[in-house]
């Protein structure tokens, strides 16, 4: 656009730089599931009892429905 100007302290193209944070929380989100699939080899069978998030599930369904 003629007499677009663009922010001082902005950048544009191959001289962009990253916050910390575009860079952190994606490695923080891919060690947390790195996790959880780790520690699924540990999971058991339900015993017929529900879990805790199963059983606030279904008291929601039964709620709304």
């Amino acid at each position: 656009m003629p007499g677009a100007r663009a922010l001082p302290g902005a950048r544009q193209g191959a001289e962009a730089r990253l916050r910390w944070w575009a860079l952190a929380l994606p490695a923080l989100a891919f060690g947390l599931l790195l996790l959880l699939l780790a520690g699924s080899g540990e999971a058991h069978a339900a015993t017929g009892e529900a879990t805790g998030l199963l059983h606030v599930t279904q008291q929601l369904l039964r709620a709304v429905g």
